[in-house]
């Protein structure tokens, strides 16, 4: 059974699954994730507690011989095997399907994992899993839905924002969801009013917000221009290289510029996507990013693309980070002020 991080309390007050895989790269959910577990264990009696930690050279029967080993101080256990970034390989596929099949009955087995991709989701030792326990993916929470995880924390914390202090909160920890709970709990402790206001957080809050540059193609995709500058600073400061955003950048328009010349062949926007293999979760980005513009726009984001390299390169007179502003803001359908021509 699949469960998302903020169902997971609600489960755990009603019962407790004979396993729990914990899996995805946002640490802190992970984390509070794999707490809570333990925390619910303890309640229920599961008072001891073993650790397997999965490494290069793992001995996978470690885990059915600790299964099947009795207890020497308690009734009940809580196992936990703690396969970081390690694939369990086909040893460790068997070892787990074999668990699943039969689990300890005096045991609570927590496994927690990292980064999981699509191809290892659908493996049978991932499937076997899902059916025999509950599943919690701690993936990252993305720009659209991190001011409603903020106001739900806050919420807890007994904080009652302002919907334009959610927004600023949520622009100044974007892409830093440690950072996000750390400020939560700061304000929290701090605050003397519950109600809390823009003002406040403008005090409090200082500008965490970490973004990639995919993060940046992204938002200029969906056509939020204020977004592709407010990355594109805070790629800036932290020192990230321009040939890598524009990088990111040049593919990105590549994409569209093919997708672009098939449609205007006659061929359909959804064929082109699939003969492209574009994913199913970028779909909507590129979609919307082509009601907007046409071949030709697209042709001049290319022409666009291959200036920045020259101003990189020193070839060209100008400023990569100025260039990669305009064409970012160019591809969300909108110009520089200083760029758009008189009327």
């Amino acid at each position: 059974m699949r469960l998302s991080p903020d169902k997971l309390p609600a489960h755990l007050r009603k019962t407790l699954a004979p396993l729990y895989l914990v899996f995805g790269e946002e640490t802190l959910l992970a984390q509070e994730a794999a707490d809570a577990i333990r925390a619910a264990a303890r309640q229920q009696g599961y008072s001891e507690r073993e650790c397997l930690t999965v490494e290069t050279g793992f001995e996978w029967n470690a885990l059915q011989q600790l299964a099947s080993s009795p207890s020497l101080f308690a009734t009940r256990r809580l196992l936990e095997l703690r396969m970081g970034d390690v694939k369990p390989g086909d040893a460790g596929a068997k070892a787990l399907i074999a668990y699943a099949a039969r689990p300890a009955e005096d045991a609570l087995l927590l496994i927690t994992v990292g980064k999981v991709d699509w191809q290892a989701q659908k493996s049978r030792w991932f499937a076997t899993l899902d059916e025999a326990g509950v599943v919690i993916p701690a993936l990252p929470i993305d720009a659209r839905r991190l001011p409603a995880w903020i106001e739900r924390r806050l919420r807890d914390k007994g904080l009652h924002p302002a919907p334009e202090a959610v927004t600023l909160l949520s622009e100044r920890v974007e892409g830093n969801l440690l950072a996000a709970a750390q400020e939560i709990e700061k304000l929290a402790l701090t605050v003397s009013d519950s109600s809390l206001t823009i003002e406040t957080i403008l005090t409090a809050v200082g500008d965490s917000a970490r973004f990639s540059i995919y993060d940046f193609v992204d938002a200029a995709l969906l056509g939020d221009a204020e977004r592709v500058a407010r990355i594109l600073d805070g790629l800036r400061g932290e020192g990230v290289e321009p040939v890598l955003v524009n990088w990111a950048l040049h593919r990105e328009i590549r994409t569209l510029n093919r997708l672009a010349f098939a449609c205007a062949g006659g061929c359909s926007l959804e064929a082109a996507l699939s003969a492209n293999k574009i994913w199913e979760k970028r779909k909507p980005l590129v979609r919307q990013a082509l009601q907007r513009l046409t071949l030709s726009d697209c042709r001049r984001l290319l022409c666009a693309c291959s200036r920045i390299d020259r101003c990189i390169k020193g070839a060209e007179n100008g400023a990569p980070w100025d260039e990669l502003l305009a064409t970012g803001v160019r591809l969300t359908g909108r110009e520089l002020l200083s760029n758009e021509k008189s009327p």
